[in-house]
């Protein structure tokens, strides 16, 4: 059963930044989320805001579920940096 997909607004614009070939590649692990949010390489955060997060690559998709209405949530997509997963 397929999972709900909202891609937040920070998501869309840091999304809209990124060169066309790695926006590609995140578009395509997004549509691939929606079939099962715990496939790849996914791991839950520990003290943020955020529970999920999932490498592409030298980008990380930071992402809420919420099992109980099937939702996902994607909060930001960035590029691996020192400072990646510090609270905003």
């Amino acid at each position: 059963m397929n999972w709900n997909l909202i891609v937040a607004e920070p998501a869309r614009k840091e999304l809209k930044r990124l060169d066309p070939p790695d926006r590609d590649r995140i578009l395509s692990v997004i549509r691939e989320m929606v079939n099962d949010p715990h496939a790849g390489d996914v791991a839950r955060l520990k003290g943020e805001r955020f529970a999920w997060r999932r490498r592409v690559g030298v980008f990380r998709i930071i992402y809420d579920l919420d099992p109980a209405t099937r939702l996902i949530t994607i909060q930001h997509i960035a590029r691996r940096t020192s400072t990646t997963y510090r609270k905003r």
